[in-house]
């Protein structure tokens, strides 16, 4: 959840490790702070609350210069104690060694309370504490500081991922990484670790992806890397397609609105070497895949957030369109039950980032179970936009979203992505069951490739919403509504807009209304509902009409063949037209994403960083 960043090099690293955290942000932003190995050998330290702003402007004010060759540097979110500059990273115990650390240690109270009797004295609330005075402790018995941290670690248990360094050691920087996400930045005489490529663009395109359980000492000429058994191994250098200007803003003011426009190019990057000829290519999913796809009985797919309600469209479509059952959950529900996984059922995993804990959890729990009896058939794909991360690594099958770097926490190009890929894989199901026709087939391609031009012309729109945002900025609550595949859209469109507005709001089947939610109604209560052209639209005006005669405001977004028209308090935005079942979930969301981010802007928040929230939840 938070971010890491780090380097040893010839030159000044400072300016490095600022940036790479102003670039790391989106994964945290209640505190930071940056220590470095000064020219007298010395730990220098700098930690500010809030954004990295403030880290900036106290490092500006020193009185003397913040300079070292080696450092490291962290952006929090909180997790043990509350935002604070004691509780900011990085933790140093006794003026020799320093650490930053993201993720859990579970034992940490046992730890602390070993290592109060041993005269350790804490002076903050996190769990990181206990890491830095267990480095510590080990460096009484030795001078290898990689010895240290490896001995360390091996009292602990939860997950982790590390930057440390130390005075005795004063060209070394040693990372660990079990559960949460760290990569070095290969340069020429200097290399840097992080939590995200992203941070290192700057410096580096070439990148180590350490494994679970590695370990690795990391000089300005060497990288060594030892596997969780101890033995040296060797990790691939990759370049990165990324540049430091695809992380940038533009001309946008914020990253939600760069990456909601963004969404076409994103959908066109995703279709790319996947479909032909009207056809889809099944072997996108993997070169097995159509094998493995012949023998699929049932879905099961685990997600959280954003990603759980694109699991929730791809249900309708599993089951409507080829007629295969499907179920969802919830990762963090379903790593907590015993769940009754029927052979023959594939096991569906959806992440952006793809270092989700829960679903990450829950995935390693199905290989569990797999492993313990050869005959079960439960293949795994997962569907992420992060090639090296730790979903994509323990999956059968992988199918990569392109939909680039995502920096504001509101998910948006990834939730229109996974979509698309959600379309092609029940499009390759289908195919290989024999459940479509090739014209069905070719309708569902026409669908996804007609989505650029869609999208753009549902951002035709954004004016006409803007002003219509305007009646939120009185509001506290609201209510979204959706029939078939638009209820998961409704239930994305009330994240969006609690998520960075800070408005309360909820999502129902439009059908509900009578059991509950109709008591809600009122004028201060407005009702955002989604009016496609489909089969459910005459009972959809049937709700509509429930709420306009009891004193509700209504906001409807329709296609523009449903002959639904404006009257007071019944506002109708015609958001787009000519969709089907496919199309129609992802068009109709753009409205509703450019909904939320105006009325965020009205209420004055912060729409890239909201309040409470980090991009990716890498703890449980």
């Amino acid at each position: 959840m938070c971010g890491i960043v780090g380097g040893v090099a010839e030159r000044n690293v400072v300016p490095i490790l600022l940036e790479g955290l102003r670039r790391l942000e989106y994964r945290g932003y209640d505190s930071s702070g940056v220590a470095v190995l000064n020219k007298k050998g010395k730990l220098q330290r700098v930690r500010s609350i809030g954004k990295i702003i403030n880290l900036d402007a106290k490092i500006e004010e020193l009185s003397e210069p913040f300079f070292g060759q080696i450092g490291i540097a962290h952006t929090r979110w909180a997790t043990h104690g509350v935002p604070s500059e004691n509780n900011a990273h990085p933790h140093i115990c006794k003026n020799k060694v320093a650490v930053v650390h993201n993720g859990i240690i579970e034992n940490y109270q046992e730890l602390k309370t070993e290592q109060i009797k041993s005269d350790y004295q804490f002076s903050s609330e996190t769990d990181t504490e206990v890491i830095v005075h267990a480095i510590h402790q080990q460096l009484e018995t030795t001078d290898d500081l990689l010895q240290a941290v490896t001995q360390a670690i091996s009292f602990m248990k939860g997950a982790y991922a590390l930057g440390v360094t130390a005075i005795d050691n004063p060209e070394t920087l040693i990372v660990a990484r079990k559960g949460s996400p760290l990569v070095i930045g290969v340069g020429i005489g200097e290399h840097f670790i992080a939590s995200d490529v992203s941070a290192l663009l700057p410096v580096t395109q070439n990148f180590i992806f350490l494994e679970d359980g590695d370990v690795a000492r990391v000089t300005r000429q060497t990288v060594e890397i030892f596997n969780e058994q101890g033995q040296l191994v060797e990790r691939p250098v990759k370049q990165s397609n990324l540049t430091s200007q695809s992380v940038d803003l533009g001309d946008h003011k914020h990253y939600m609105h760069k990456e909601i426009f963004e969404q076409a190019q994103s959908v066109i990057d995703t279709l790319e070497g996947r479909i032909s000829q009207g056809n889809v290519l099944v072997t996108s999913f993997g070169h097995n895949a159509e094998e493995i796809f012949s023998s699929v009985q049932q879905v099961q797919i685990i997600a959280c957030g954003t990603s759980y309600h694109s699991g929730l469209v791809a249900k309708y479509w599993l089951e409507d369109i080829i007629g295969i059952p499907c179920q969802i959950e919830v990762a963090s529900e379903y790593r907590y039950r015993n769940p009754v996984i029927l052979n023959n059922t594939l096991f569906v995993t959806i992440s952006q980032s793809g270092e989700t804990a829960d679903t990450l959890a829950a995935l390693q729990q199905i290989n569990t179970y797999r492993s313990s009896d050869d005959k079960l058939n439960i293949p795994t794909l997962s569907i992420c936009n992060v090639a090296e991360s730790s979903l994509t690594r323990e999956s059968d099958l992988i199918c990569l979203t392109h939909a680039g770097p995502e920096i504001g926490v509101a998910s948006t190009k990834a939730f229109t992505t996974q979509l698309v890929v959600l379309a092609l894989l029940t499009a390759s199901l289908g195919k290989v069951q024999q459940q479509i026709n090739e014209d069905q087939e070719t309708e569902i391609i026409q669908e996804l490739q007609k989505l650029p031009t869609l999208i753009n012309n549902a951002l035709q729109h954004e004016s006409t919403i803007e002003t219509i945002a305007e009646s939120f900025a009185d509001k506290n609550h609201a209510l979204f509504l959706g029939r078939g595949t638009m209820y998961p859209i409704a239930m994305e469109g009330a994240l969006k807009l609690k998520e960075i507005s800070y408005i309360h709001a909820e999502a129902y089947p439009a059908g509900e209304l009578k059991h509950g939610p109709l008591a809600l109604i009122d004028d201060n209560m407005p009702v955002i509902a989604i009016a496609p052209m489909d089969d459910l639209l005459e009972k959809l005006k049937s709700n509509l009409q429930e709420v306009k005669a009891r004193g509700g405001q209504m906001l409807v977004f329709e296609d523009e063949q449903s002959n639904l028209s404006s009257e007071p308090d019944f506002k109708v935005i015609k958001a787009t037209t000519n969709v089907g079942r496919i199309s129609a979930p992802i068009t109709f969301n753009i409205a509703l994403q450019l909904l939320s981010y105006h009325v965020a802007l009205i209420k004055g928040t912060d729409v890239d960083q909201p309040r409470n929230l980090a991009k990716s939840v890498t703890v449980e």
